[in-house]
């Protein structure tokens, strides 16, 4: 976990040029009473550390050009309980209304399992793609303060919403008291919700969506902007904010998954919904308090239309030959890349031409009419930059480590679905009165990663920098990879243990297993999020270009979306593939009657395909490589896991 440098332009790019991510005529800036950095100092390492071990990073142009416009400092460690407390309140919101919303859905709303879950499912999908557009929003014209401000009270509203529906009757489906299947004229059928009712639900779940697509994808870099990282105190800022960011929303779940999800299920569905909305509303008040103390950046127009840009460009001039660029010669000095060099010393890091996606190169070709008399494009559909080119081949080197993240994710969902199913039919009692809620048994991840976080954030890091080298005791690739087999192990263990507790079940039918059975798979998922999930998050933000970091994120909850979609396909083909020949299915209702073991063991297997594909692309990945605007230029070549 290393240092990364603003670095900011010296001149408002046109509309077309959003985001620092593509001009080679953004710039570096370097404070006046900042001395360069010391050859051998984070920021003058070699391409090993290009994870953000270490390396001069070029992604945070932003920061430094809004520091620059504004003449404000960053707000460091004074900003973090404003972002923090709405990021988390946020989180509380939706994964709170989450935890235990499939039995509100069958409890309240009298849907059936297959409809509260198909509503679950798809409001997960769109809420974890809807950082992506909230993303777009905020980094081509809102900026993160604004999007994180209407953010926020799209989230409040969504809760007040939820709220309302639990607490009006004429929002919700009368009370029901008939048994299963009864028609009989004592007990009449439940009746479903009313269009009005359903439409009441859609309203609130969509506002929540819409206040996550804000905050999320914009919270981390907007926190990252609070930090100086032309400092050592604003670099060791960034590295342990990354984690401590994760532990604090981790331990407020561990005590709101206790507290909220019990009173939901034993108390009130009123008051469950109630505490969540009413800290949402503390959480826009608080992120407001700060607003004199943050550091802002201001939005430079649209990546996407620069992303097209650059593959517009090379599609053009897909006919003409490139040589290798390391391949020297009288060949490559033919070629004219546009490449505006460095204005002044502005420019501390900069991109440079690599030979990796090569077709991309023909993007930054030189041909006949492609400059003015001036030295600038005539068209950007026609020639872009080398900094342009290298920064979108940053996000294509990154899918194939994005894609490895869904598998992975998969077997988090079970937590919140099959993993619930199993605690209804085992003993959750903590004492002769109190029963443990179902939706509570996620705690014990969350324990996991608040205990673990402070200890290989404070301890473990420090004496692993020791032995590696590495500002932050391994690399990125690493952690994640560390993370994925973790992930692996706690589905293989759930597969061993759901054996034991249906074997048990069918030898004690009247004296079930207690529910701590549970624990060690729980455990193994809460490692597998402090790694691979905190690894995913940083490795993004570092990987990404400039004004990419919101992107970045919205990536990362993109992954989250795929994995709920691929758990579903995965329950949809095992219920059609298996249960033949009078056999019962895998996912039968019945847990003591089907095979949910069989079931977690196919996704213990998946994971493991996952992790050896895993390897392959980690071992593939390039990292970035920067230029070093210094009086010696250094070139910092690409590393391996």
């Amino acid at each position: 976990m290393g240092s990364e440098v603003n670095n900011t332009s010296t001149k408002k790019p046109p509309s077309t040029a959003s985001l620092s991510l593509l001009l080679s005529t953004k710039c570096f800036p370097v404070k006046p009473s900042s001395p360069p950095p010391a050859p051998n100092s984070p920021e003058n390492k070699g391409s090993d550390e290009m994870n953000g071990h270490g390396a001069a990073s070029p992604c945070l142009s932003a920061q430094a050009a809004s520091a620059a416009a504004i003449q404000k400092k960053p707000g460091g460690w004074k900003a973090m309980p404003y972002i923090l407390g709405n990021e988390t309140f946020e989180r509380l919101a939706t994964f709170g209304l989450l935890a235990n919303f499939m039995v509100y859905l069958v409890r309240v709303y009298r849907m059936d399992q297959v409809t509260a879950s198909n509503v679950i499912n798809i409001w997960f999908g769109i809420t974890n793609f809807a950082p992506l557009v909230g993303a777009f929003i905020s980094d081509a014209y809102a900026g993160r303060f604004r999007t994180i401000a209407f953010a926020s009270f799209a989230s409040f509203l969504g809760m007040l919403m939820m709220t309302l529906s639990a607490w009006l009757p004429q929002l919700h489906p009368p009370r029901c008291t008939a048994p299963p299947q009864s028609m009989s004229s004592s007990h009449p059928p439940c009746v479903s919700p009313t269009g009005g009712q359903m439409g009441v639900l859609v309203l609130g779940l969509g506002l929540l969506s819409i206040g996550t697509g804000g905050i999320r994808p914009c919270s981390i870099p907007f926190g990252v902007d609070q930090f100086d990282p032309a400092t050592e105190e604003g670099v060791r800022g960034i590295n342990s904010f990354y984690n401590w960011y994760y532990a604090s929303f981790t331990v407020v779940l561990l005590i709101t998954q206790t507290l909220v999800v019990y009173i939901q299920d034993s108390v009130s569905w009123v008051v469950g919904f109630g505490i969540p909305t009413i800290l949402m509303l503390c959480s826009i008040v608080l992120f407001f308090f700060g607003t004199r103390i943050y550091m802002h950046v201001k939005p430079e127009g649209s990546v996407f239309t620069e992303i097209v840009q650059v593959f517009a460009a090379a599609f053009k001039k897909r006919r003409l030959r490139i040589p290798d660029v390391d391949g020297g010669g009288s060949e490559v000095a033919k070629v004219a890349y546009y490449d505006p060099p460095a204005q002044e010393a502005a420019l501390l890091s900069k991109l440079p031409l690599t030979d990796e996606f090569r077709c991309l190169n023909k993007a930054a070709m030189i041909v006949e009419n492609d400059l003015t008399a001036e030295g600038t494009p005539t068209s950007r559909w026609t020639l872009c930059s080398v900094q342009r080119v290298e920064e979108v081949k940053c996000l294509v080197r990154v899918v194939p480590i994005w894609a490895s993240g869904i598998v992975s994710f998969t077997a988090m969902t079970q937590q919140g679905t099959f993993t619930i199913t199993q605690a209804l039919t085992m003993d959750r009692h903590l004492g002769p009165r109190f029963q443990i809620p179902a939706g509570s048994l996620m705690v014990m991840s969350f324990l996991t990663i608040g205990l673990w976080i402070p200890f290989y954030d404070r301890l473990l890091v420090p004496a692993l920098r020791k032995v590696t080298g590495h500002e932050g005791g391994i690399t990125l690739l690493q952690r994640i990879g560390i993370g994925i087999v973790f992930s692996v192990l706690s589905m293989a263990v759930a597969g061993l243990i759901e054996q034991d507790r249906r074997a048990y079940a069918k030898s004690h039918p009247l004296a079930p297993i207690s529910v701590f059975w549970l624990a060690p798979q729980l455990v193994l998922m809460g490692f597998c999020e402090a790694f691979n999930i905190i690894g995913q998050i940083e490795f993004f933000n570092r990987q990404f270009p400039d004004n990419m970091r919101s992107i970045a994120n919205s990536l990362f909850f993109c992954s989250f979306a795929g994995s709920s979609y691929l758990s579903s396909l995965v329950v949809t083909v095992v219920h059609r593939v298996t249960g033949k020949d009078g056999q019962p299915n895998w996912l039968a209702n019945d847990l003591n009657v089907g095979r949910l073991d069989c079931y977690y063991f196919l996704l213990a297997g998946m994971g493991i395909v996952n992790f050896v594909y895993y390897l392959v692309v980690a071992h593939r990945y390039r990292y970035k490589s920067t230029l070093q605007h210094n009086k010696d230029v250094e070139l910092s070549s690409a590393t391996n896991v």
